[in-house]
């Protein structure tokens, strides 16, 4: 036995090894700690290749040839190893052609297994009888194990026909979540509890399950939908296109801009249509808590319009309202309009004859946090008096950027430039907090403008005053726009022109 024993055939496998692993640590850098153990690896099987040329130069052939065959198998399994890693996961996605890991997995120990029959060939196994007593053992294990086989033959087929993958959001029977494993044995999901399911892939295979939101198909949501009635004295394109414009306005976290949200008329029942608002989640997991608050945008939408869902047919006990007591109802209704009135400078010319007429025909607009409650650039038909939470004023320049104006507290009344004068809106206000308001459009004031109107030149003056304060805020916008200011007696010529007052 020559000393240059392990000499003839390792140095070349130790030479494509070491270019493999400096190539992964290269391209592949996730894999650096399965580099690390397949380089002590290397550093065995050369150790044991050095003692088999030592026993070899001891007249010890039997020990050596032993332990070079050992150390050439072990080379082997590490080379395979790093073929697989160099061509699944370098190569291929290279050349646009990823595999499952599956496939990798299987390709990589079927390498080890014909690596394995090949250095028993040469060390002169008899392969054929081990083939045959190999197949015995084959088929009682896979009577033993069919379970687990149908599992991994299901994973298989879930990874080669990509109709499972990770990152996949699916629902199968009670359970939806993301798909964060799919072994061998089992796919796991996890639940938006929290809660990772594990479940055979066999019962995935036999079974059906629903791909709520996939990458590989273009969808990474989920549509939701909500149901509502209204009764059929509203038509269903009204409601449509209010719900429809409501949403789209809002900005609710984690409701999909793309697609947008539609409404649709699904049924029609005893006095009442069916709609369905549906939308797309952008993230499945906070699913309830989106749902809560396209609920709230909904139906103060509703409310804003003036509409009651309507319920379905049930058994009602009534109890009669008195008189008296609807009277007393209104009164204190009354008296909380007037209040609020009271302190808006822009009424405080007005008698308390005219506020009353005024407080009577105010509408109360309702708005969940994030509406849009006027939109700059729109024709404006209200006024908005606030009397519970918090509004935000924001202009848009010409390069579409918003810039906060201010703040409106409870007290403040928006839109009253539109009301007075027809004028479009100015900027874009938006509901900062759950805000309750009152609307008031220009029939309601038309009739107390017509019957004084020196009213209207106090009024304009304090017109005039709001946009003095606006221009202060918007100065370089306007500067840059070549706006110029808007004055007292320009104002009044407008309000008198849109009333018809001269």
């Amino acid at each position: 036995m020559s000393t240059a024993l392990w000499q003839d055939e390792t140095p070349w496998f130790y030479g494509l090894a070491l270019l493999l692993v400096l190539l992964l640590f290269r391209f592949l850098p996730g894999t650096r700690a399965t580099l690390r153990h397949s380089l002590l690896l290397l550093g065995l099987w050369l150790l044991l290749d050095a003692l088999s040329a030592l026993f070899a130069s001891r007249a010890q052939a039997s020990v050596a040839q032993g332990l070079h065959q050992v150390a050439l198998f072990g080379l082997g399994v590490v080379l395979i190893r790093l073929a697989g890693l160099a061509l699944f996961r370098v190569l291929l996605p290279a050349l646009h052609a990823p595999t499952p890991r599956i496939v990798e997995d299987i390709v990589v120990i079927g390498g080890y297994l014909l690596w394995g029959l090949v250095r028993l060939s040469f060390a002169g196994v008899e392969l054929s009888s081990l083939v045959a007593t190999s197949a015995v053992i084959t088929a009682v294990l896979a009577f033993a194990m069919q379970d687990t086989l149908g599992n991994i033959l299901g994973g298989l087929a879930l990874q080669l026909d990509n109709s499972l993958g990770i990152g996949d959001w699916v629902r199968l029977d009670d359970v939806s979540g993301r798909v964060v494993e799919i072994q061998w044995r089992y796919t796991a999901i996890l639940t938006r509890n929290g809660e990772k399911v594990v479940v055979p892939n066999a019962q995935l295979m036999k079974g059906k399950f629903a791909v709520i939101g996939s990458h590989d198909l273009g969808v990474t949501g989920w549509r939701r939908w909500i149901g509502f009635s209204i009764g059929d004295h509203v038509g269903p394109s009204q409601v449509i296109e209010a719900v429809q414009k409501a949403i789209a306005d809002a900005e609710i976290p984690n409701v999909a801009r793309e697609p947008a949200p539609n409404c649709v008329a699904m049924d029609f029942g005893p006095g009442a249509t069916r709609y369905a608002l549906r939308y797309w989640l952008v993230d499945p997991r906070d699913d309830d808590p989106t749902d809560s608050a396209v609920r709230i945008h909904l139906l103060a939408a509703l409310q804003r319009q003036g509409w009651r869902i309507a319920l379905a047919d049930q058994v009602v006990h009534l109890v009669q309202e008195t008189s008296a007591q609807r009277e007393a109802a209104w009164h204190r209704e009354l008296a909380r309009r007037l209040a609020a009135l009271s302190g808006v400078e822009l009424f405080a010319a007005l008698d308390e004859a005219e506020r009353r007429k005024i407080a009577e025909r105010l509408v109360p607009t309702p708005f969940a946090r994030g509406d849009v409650m006027t939109r700059q650039g729109a024709a404006a038909h209200w006024l908005y008096l606030i009397v519970a939470g918090e509004a935000e004023v924001h202009w848009e320049d010409t390069a579409g950027q918003r810039h906060l104006l201010t703040r409106l507290p409870p007290g403040q009344v928006f839109g009253e430039m539109g009301l007075m004068t027809g004028a479009p809106r100015g900027a874009t206000v938006t509901a900062a907090t759950e805000v309750e308001c009152y609307r008031l459009d220009k029939a309601s004031f038309e009739d107390i403008i017509r019957e004084r109107p020196v009213l209207a030149e106090g009024m304009a003056r304090i017109l005039a005053q709001r946009v003095a304060q606006n221009e202060a805020l918007q100065q370089a916008l306007r500067a840059e726009q070549g706006e110029r200011p808007v004055h007292h007696g320009a104002l009044l010529d407008r309000i008198r022109e849109f009333f018809g007052l001269q």
